[in-house]
């Protein structure tokens, strides 16, 4: 990812609500809970052909909803990164595929306790094998939707998967990528 540091800190691009960058700032800057400053992030919704839903199970380690459940792959965009390149860096760093085709579902803004994103959300389908970037992902599974709807609100999903799971269920059935 192209960066920028101080002290070793990754900063990221501060955009506008269109994903225009107005200026740069550091990750902890951006997660403080204070400054609320706009960053773009991507995810990707992976299906097998059987209409699962891959999940990744997210790090103790991680800083942001520890050990939740939570999209195929999701990541910051690096500043002078765009979107679509953003996305398959993000894909392969975290479950190994190399070689997928996404399409765009939407972009909305998420905001959390901690922070502000621009969301880029993608989905695609593939039925390779994955590898699982242990540094990023405890775990990781194919989901039916039954299983998910049957989870929705017991606090095992991050917050913004919900939300978004939610925001885009009807496009998911209509294309017939759940099941």
């Amino acid at each position: 990812m192209k960066t920028e540091s101080l002290n070793n800190e990754e900063w990221l691009p501060i955009v506008d609500e269109e994903g225009n960058m107005i200026q740069r700032a550091p990750r902890s800057i951006c997660h403080d809970g204070k400054s609320k400053l706009l960053h773009p992030v991507v995810h990707l919704h992976l299906f097998n052909s059987n209409g699962e839903l891959f999940l990744q199970k997210r790090s103790e380690n991680k800083d942001i909803q520890p050990g939740k459940w939570d999209t195929s792959v999701g990541g910051h965009v690096g500043i002078d990164e765009s979107i679509d390149i953003a996305l398959i860096r993000e894909t392969a760093e975290e479950i190994g595929l190399h070689d997928i085709n996404p399409s765009f579902i939407n972009k909305y803004i998420w905001e959390s306790s901690c922070e502000k994103e621009l969301v880029y959300s993608f989905y695609a389908r593939s039925d390779n094998p994955l590898v699982l970037n242990k540094n990023e992902i405890d775990d990781g599974k194919f989901w039916n939707l039954k299983m998910i709807r049957e989870n929705i609100g017991k606090e095992i999903f991050t917050p913004n998967f919900e939300y978004e799971f939610g925001m885009i269920f009807e496009k998911m059935v209509s294309l017939r990528l759940l099941h």
